[in-house]
């Protein structure tokens, strides 16, 4: 009896480290707002998402393997809040859209240590995250400094965000502020799918800035089609406010879409105000082409917005942006808005809630 309750004993004690060495974690943001985008199809109000951040649901674990290496694993989907759904996937028959939750966010496992981390799986492009760390307003609602960059400069690439099927490499803690990451995905026969792409950056005390260049194989031809992007984002903290500035370079060789380039220039910033904080930016886009329509792709975007927490975890926010397209040009304040036509401005606010958990 007494070796029985000694085994028992063992068996709870190994059972306690093993749960201590992982662990699973439950996560996400819900955020909701009301929104009304008005440009030149008219005035359209909506129940909408993703005003100052994305929502999301999420797992993620991490296993300590012993000697400084670490197994870990990160399932993200996005969360439709007004239609209490998952991420928009496919249409049905009678013609609505079925919302059903998947891993679209990101999907990947890992290994870590003192070598850095291997990364396997669906994520974030290294070239994207210069365009929402140095956004006030993150990539996300109406001020979002991507409202100025759509589909056209990316010659049909679908890694503007993310990328399937890719391996990534990320440079380790404890050098000097120093970090980076690169990435290889494999097309595996979708057009707009095969991407390379790195990141390498500084951060230390106010300063933060980083370099990114990226490249997608549109499609292998013939003709072939190639998407390059390349941007530079800094920011600077000076205590009573954090100011950010990007330049975003992209061009599409082939296609029908051979010859298009888009510059974007950003400025901007984050001004604390007791537990609120004011955001302002402004954006500016340059196209230019082979033809006078693609050279009058030209357009200026200026956002302001209020952000108040209540607590750590939830706030309450209000936007506005305003754009002011040239004749080549027909960007809007909400990519789910109403369509605008070519040389109309676009205006936009919006109103919600923000929590974190």
């Amino acid at each position: 009896m007494k070796k029985s309750l000694l085994a028992l004993a063992a068996l709870t004690a190994f059972a306690g480290v093993a749960s201590a060495q992982s662990s699973v974690t439950l996560f996400g943001i819900i955020d909701a707002n009301m929104r009304n985008v008005k440009n030149s199809s008219g005035s359209l109000k909506t129940l909408s998402t993703d005003g100052a951040g994305s929502s999301r649901l999420g797992l993620r674990g991490v296993e300590d393997l012993g000697g400084g290496m670490r197994a870990s694993f990160w399932l993200e989907g996005s969360v439709n809040v007004d239609v209490g759904g998952g991420a928009k996937t496919a249409a049905t028959a009678n013609g609505s859209t079925a919302n059903g939750q998947d891993w679209q966010r990101r999907a990947t496992v890992s290994l870590a240590g003192g070598f850095g981390e291997i990364r396997l799986g669906r994520d974030y492009t290294p070239d994207f995250w210069n365009h929402t760390v140095f956004d006030p307003f993150g990539t996300n609602g109406v001020g979002a400094s991507t409202n100025l960059f759509n589909a056209t400069a990316s010659g049909g690439a679908t890694t503007i965000v993310r990328a399937n099927n890719s391996v990534g490499y990320f440079l380790p803690g404890g050098l000097g502020g120093v970090y980076g990451q690169a990435m290889l995905a494999a097309g595996e026969g979708a057009s707009g799918n095969k991407h390379l792409g790195f990141r390498i950056g500084y951060a230390a005390g106010p300063l933060n800035v980083a370099f990114a260049y990226g490249k997608t194989d549109v499609t292998a031809g013939p003709p072939s089609v190639d998407w390059k992007r390349m941007n530079l984002g800094a920011s600077y903290n000076l205590g009573f406010m954090t100011l950010m500035g990007q330049y975003i370079a992209a061009d599409v060789s082939g296609g029908a879409s051979n010859g298009v380039e888009t510059t974007n220039y950003l400025l901007g910033a984050n001004i604390p105000v007791g537990s609120g904080m004011i955001k302002l930016s402004y954006v500016k886009s340059d196209g230019d082409g082979a033809t006078a329509a693609q050279k009058a792709r030209d357009a200026t975007q200026f956002a302001a917005g209020y952000q108040y927490s209540l607590s750590k975890r939830t706030m309450v926010y209000g936007h506005y942006a305003r754009i002011s397209n040239k004749s080549g040009a027909n960007y809007t304040a909400s990519s789910g808005g109403l369509a605008n036509a070519a040389g109309k401005g676009s205006t936009g606010y919006e109103f919600g809630i923000n929590h974190a958990f």
